[in-house]
């Protein structure tokens, strides 16, 4: 068996997928991930996504088709899933809170753009944040940045949510964090049962949005 095998059954595997299973909070890398350069890895998916298109027939010698694998592969490493490299985590600057603010704060309609890990294809939706400030507050584009970082990698939707949270926590130095995020599922919709009209939600809370008028005060304030 190659490392590039799994022993699962084709069953087994999807069986998983069915049943949207992760793994943990961190998304899974192998060691030495990030060895290689940004360069070179676009260099090493331009050339596995011609070998792809290929195999699936396509003429690449076709004038629209001639620049698709590396197009592809741009897209992968500096956008769609930029998210994986840490380097590319946003810096959360704290200010003091010098208003004395210490009502939650809550941003809404964050655009999410994720893909699927299971089968590489978008998630798009929206995310709504909010935290409570312990002495220090944060510029509003950081939470939206935060969000953009985790969504920028394969994703499934219940990490996701958890990983905004964590990192919220961390980096404002509270607790008291709330998550809400509603997406669509290409490969729900595009796939398997194709059902255009279905969202999925998660949410996530910390601290003092624990508690029921808390949590019932940052769901209102969501619609």
């Amino acid at each position: 068996m190659t490392k590039h095998e799994n022993s699962l059954t084709t069953e087994q595997i999807d069986a998983l997928v069915e049943a949207h299973m992760g793994t943990s909070i961190d998304t899974p890398m192998r060691e030495g991930a990030f060895d290689r350069s940004d360069e070179e890895k676009v260099a090493m998916i331009a050339e596995k996504f011609t070998d792809i298109m290929d195999i699936l027939g396509l003429d690449l010698k076709d004038d629209s088709l001639r620049g698709t694998p590396l197009r592809v592969a741009k897209m992968y490493v500096k956008e769609a899933f930029a998210g994986l490299n840490p380097d590319n985590e946003p810096e959360m600057k704290l200010f003091d809170n010098k208003y004395g603010y210490s009502e939650m704060l809550v941003e809404r309609d964050i655009k999410v753009h994720s893909h699927c890990e299971h089968h590489f294809v978008p998630i798009i939706g929206k995310c709504h944040v909010a935290y409570i400030p312990n002495g220090k507050v944060v510029g509003l584009s950081k939470l939206n940045r935060i969000v953009r970082h985790y969504a920028k990698r394969p994703q499934v939707q219940e990490r996701l949510t958890r990983q905004i949270a964590e990192a919220m926590m961390e980096g404002l130095g509270t607790e008291h964090v709330a998550v809400y995020l509603e997406a669509d599922h290409m490969c729900v919709k595009t796939r398997g049962i194709e059902d255009d009209h279905s969202s999925t939600v998660t949410m996530a809370f910390h601290g003092s949005f624990q508690n029921e008028n808390t949590k019932r005060a940052f769901l209102e304030a969501t619609k």
